[in-house]
């Protein structure tokens, strides 16, 4: 069995006031495309902060690489090989393309291979490559996702947290978001996936956690919670 990646255990986080996150246990493995789904509320975008570093923990731990990373900042962990696109994508909006594509690269000094690692992401998203010095701020939000997306490969990440990347975007553009995903999973980058469209979710997931009111009540292989009755009448309207 593959090691485990990212471990966490017992966590509680608060958030504007209210105990978001109120106890949560789970894994990914290395090699793995583990997907969280809930509905809107249900902490994980809350769970995905703290893990990053973004907010504090009230308890628990967060283990990445077997070491404990709680209260490491994101600039730190980035260094350490652990990227997130975050929900709402937060690009530099004042920033070309191009240099949105450099600032994820902002821990490496390898100059050529960060240029090769430029032509890749252009290659993946041939709609960066064309407007590659248009400011980020004028980008439909499709095309920021696929900058977000980018600027986080840049780092070179062992593991990649995806916050709701498919939110707000047209169904041309969430297929192509969860092309993308397959495909750098596919490259051997380990994947955790935040994301409310849960039948698209679990279908790429091995192993996938349903989160509801701050805790995980089910949990098992993707395909097997994309049967599960429970998963699709809560989840997927049926």
């Amino acid at each position: 069995m593959a090691q485990t990646l990212l471990k966490v255990s017992g966590l509680k986080v608060a958030y504007g006031g209210i105990q978001a996150v109120k106890g949560v246990d789970f894994e990914v493995r290395e090699g793995e495309l583990v997907s969280l789904i809930g509905s809107n509320g249900a902490g994980k975008t809350t769970t995905m902060k703290a893990i990053t570093g973004t907010l504090p923990i009230n308890s628990g731990d967060i283990e990445y690489m077997g070491r404990s990373i709680k209260g490491r900042g994101p600039w730190d962990l980035v260094k350490e090989g652990l990227a997130m696109v975050p929900e709402g994508r937060g690009v530099f909006t004042r920033m070309s393309i191009t240099e949105n594509l450099m600032m994820g690269a902002y821990i490496r000094n390898d100059k050529a291979v960060i240029a090769e690692d430029i032509e890749k992401i252009f290659t993946i998203f041939p709609r960066l490559r064309e407007r590659k010095d248009q400011l980020a701020g004028t980008m439909s939000g499709g095309e920021q996702q696929m900058l977000a997306m980018g600027r986080a490969l840049m780092s070179r990440p062992k593991l990649l947290l995806l916050d709701e990347p498919s939110m707000g975007l047209s169904p041309i553009m969430v297929d192509k978001v969860f092309e993308v995903v397959r495909d750098v999973y596919a490259q051997g980058v380990t994947i955790l996936l935040v994301e409310q469209n849960a039948s698209r979710a679990l279908a790429l997931a091995d192993r996938g956690y349903v989160m509801e009111s701050g805790l995980i009540n089910m949990s098992g292989a993707g395909r097997d919670l994309l049967s599960d009755p429970k998963v699709r009448a809560a989840y997927l309207g049926e």
